[in-house]
């Protein structure tokens, strides 16, 4: 019996020793253990160009590493922020793009950063699925809209001569009518479910805060309708009167509220 129990001795052994020898064996094996930086970033470039964004973003991230401190290093932050927002990864992409800046404030490529920080928001909240639902910046939650406007707004300021300047001033003006339209949305939901007095407030809102664009027109008409259904005859008059001085061809008054129509952002 004792000799039984000593022969399996060793078997066990060997039976652990393969089990551990199996388990180094399927450790991932680095295939740029040997490459150059320039070659790292070779190998991902050709990676986004094919649109292989979630095998650029490991290859950028040992480039970091290799080259710290140096340009090429900056760039792969770069280039691995664009990858990550091409992903899908809306915050990991910001969230390089604020640590690229904050490391680098006086980089050459800052306004292109910024421009990018911008563009990751302004999609972002444009949504991806947006084309099939027919949404538009206007009937989505309006933080990324605003954070796409500031870093634009920042651009704009900091590097007015910048070759992303024109381009970030365009959106900048899209958000800014999005951010308008917004209210008056919010004002027409009210209005088709005769709330009145809400309606009106977030008409007001938008006549408050914005100036010349598009949106106030209805946002006008609403203030009408939801006075004259109110029986404030008095408000509604003052109202129709300020609708006719400012728009004095408006389709409001004579046509009511528009639909079946594409929506305006369709421009982009």
């Amino acid at each position: 019996m004792l000799r039984a129990k000593l022969s399996v001795a060793p078997v066990l052994a060997a039976v652990s020793l393969a089990a551990l020898l199996s388990g180094c064996s399927s450790t991932p094996e680095d295939k740029t253990a040997g490459w150059s930086p320039n070659k790292i970033y070779a190998e991902a470039k050709d990676e986004l160009s094919s649109g292989g964004y979630d095998k650029a973003i490991p290859l950028l991230e040992k480039l970091e590493g290799r080259a710290a401190g140096t340009p090429l290093a900056q760039q792969a932050q770069l280039e691995k922020a664009y990858a990550q927002y091409k992903a899908g990864e809306q915050a990991q992409a910001v969230a390089t793009l604020d640590r690229f800046m904050k490391l680098h404030p006086a980089s050459p490529a800052l306004d292109y950063a910024l421009y990018l920080k911008g563009i990751v928001n302004f999609n972002d909240n444009l949504g991806l699925f947006s084309f099939v639902s027919r949404q538009d910046l206007s009937e989505r939650d309006q933080k990324a809209a605003k954070e796409s406007f500031e870093s634009f707004k920042e651009l704009a300021a900091r590097f007015p001569d910048s070759r992303y300047t024109p381009d970030a001033r365009q959106r900048m003006t899209y958000i800014v009518n999005s951010l308008a339209q917004y209210e008056v949305h919010v004002a027409r939901y009210y209005y088709s479910r005769a709330a009145y007095v809400a309606a009106i407030g977030r008409a007001q809102v938008a006549l408050t805060d914005y100036r010349d664009v598009p949106a106030l027109e209805e946002a006008l008409f609403i203030m009408v309708q939801s006075y004259d259904a109110l029986g404030l005859d008095q408000l509604r008059d003052d109202s129709r009167r300020v609708l006719e001085t400012s728009y004095p061809r408006s389709e409001y008054l004579s046509r009511g509220f528009k639909s079946g129509s594409d929506p305006w952002w369709k421009v982009w």
